[in-house]
C-alpha cells in the first residue's frame, strides 16, 4: 500500500469517527431507554436541549421547546395506550408557550400515570409541562422555574408594573400596546396553569400556585429548588432512579476547544 493510499485511508477513518461515535451513543441511549421502560412498565419520552456552538464564529446557540418538539412528543403520546404510564424526562431551559402548553395538555388528558423526571433543570416551559404530571421527580439539586410570560426581552409582569408607576399620558403608544398584550398573556397563562392543576390540587391551591408561578412573583430565571417546590405544595419527590441520571450522561454537551469542567469520571469513595 502506497503512502497516498495510507493517507486517504487514515483520512476516511478520521472523518467517519464522529459518525461512528454518535451511532454508538444513540444505540446506548436506546438500550437504556428500553431497560427503563421494561423496569417501570412505561413509555419513556425524553425532551432534552443542549447548548450548541457554531463552529465558524464560536458563539453559542441555545435550543428551546418549539413546535417540532411538541409534534414529536404528541406523536409519542398518541402511540401509547391510554392506560400505559408515561415517564417524561425533561432537561430544558424552556421555550414557546404554545408548544409547551400543547404537550402539557396532552399529558393531562392521558389516563395512565404521568411522571416527569427532572435530573438537572426544567425551566419556564419545562415547568409548565411538569405541572401537568401526576408526580414530579427531581434530583436533590435540580430546579424548576416560574412560567410568567415574556414579551421579547421584557417580562410581561414588569410591563404591567410600569402602568402602575407612570402617568399613562407619559407612556408612548408602543409601550401601551405591549402592556395590553402583556395583560392578556399573564391572564391566559395564569388560567392555563390553573387548568392544569385544579383537579389534582383543588380550586384554592391551584389558584394560589397559578398566581405565584405566572404573575412575576420572581424573576423569570429564578431557580425553584426541590425544597422550595415542596414548600409551595407541588407533588414532588427526590427519588429519581439511577438509570435516569445515567441516561443524561449519554446526552453529552457538544465538545468545545477546552472543557470548562473536568474530573475523573469514576465514583469516588472514602478510603
Amino acid at each position: 500500500m502506497t503512502f497516498n493510499e495510507l493517507f486517504w485511508l487514515f483520512f476516511m477513518i478520521a472523518a467517519m469517527q464522529p459518525v461512528i461515535k454518535q451511532r454508538m451513543i444513540e444505540a446506548a441511549r436506546q438500550k437504556l431507554i428500553a431497560k427503563i421502560e421494561k423496569k417501570r412498565g412505561s413509555r419513556v419520552i425524553l425532551l432534552v436541549h443542549r447548548q450548541e456552538t457554531m463552529s465558524f464564529l464560536g458563539f453559542p446557540v441555545y435550543k428551546f421547546i418549539n413546535v417540532d418538539d411538541s409534534e414529536e412528543v404528541l406523536r409519542a403520546i398518541q402511540m401509547t395506550d391510554k392506560d400505559v404510564p408515561i415517564d417524561l424526562i425533561l432537561h430544558t431551559p424552556g421555550g414557546l408557550v404554545l408548544a409547551s402548553l400543547q404537550i402539557a395538555r396532552a399529558l393531562k388528558k392521558h389516563k395512565g400515570k404521568v411522571t416527569v423526571f427532572v435530573p438537572h433543570y426544567a425551566m419556564s416551559g419545562g415547568t409548565l409541562i411538569s405541572l401537568a404530571a401526576d408526580e414530579i421527580v427531581m434530583s436533590e439539586n435540580a430546579v424548576l422555574g416560574p412560567v410568567d410570560p415574556q414579551l421579547g426581552e421584557y417580562p410581561a409582569a414588569s410591563i404591567l408594573k410600569l402602568l402602575e408607576q407612570k402617568d399613562i399620558n407619559k407612556i408612548d403608544d408602543k409601550t401601551l400596546i405591549l402592556a395590553d398584550v402583556a395583560k392578556k398573556a399573564v391572564s391566559q397563562l395564569e388560567n392555563a396553569v390553573y387548568e392544569l392543576l385544579a383537579d389534582k390540587y383543588g380550586d384554592e391551591k391551584a389558584k394560589e400556585l397559578a398566581y405565584l408561578l405566572s404573575t412575576g412573583t420572581w424573576t423569570h430565571d429564578y431557580p425553584i429548588t426541590f425544597e422550595e417546590a415542596k414548600k409551595l405544595g407541588l407533588n414532588v419527590s427526590s427519588d429519581i432512579p439511577e438509570e435516569i441520571m445515567q441516561l443524561m450522561t449519554l446526552y453529552p454537551q457538544p465538545v468545545k476547544k477546552a472543557p470548562s469542567v473536568e474530573y475523573l469520571p469514576i465514583p469516588k469513595h472514602k478510603n
